[in-house]
């Protein structure tokens, strides 16, 4: 869980910076951490991680959005 807790924190620092590729990654690690938490241990994720992490982040990071590009 505190795994988790930390990879959510990284990415929302990152969001706050405006580094979106940077972000992207350690989202998805942190999506992984907390997938592989129990239903008891995602109760012990702080509700302001839990919420940018399921919802706002979702919003720009989730499969509906278009992939970001290479740079050329």
């Amino acid at each position: 869980m505190k795994e988790a807790c930390t990879a959510i924190r990284r990415a929302r620092t990152l969001w706050d910076a405006h580094r979106n590729a940077a972000c992207r990654g350690e989202r998805a690690k942190a999506m992984a951490l907390y997938d592989a938490l129990s239903p008891d241990e995602r109760e012990k994720v702080p509700d302001a991680l839990r919420v940018w992490l399921r919802y706002r982040s979702e919003k720009y990071f989730g499969p509906h959005t278009t992939p970001p590009q290479g740079r050329a």
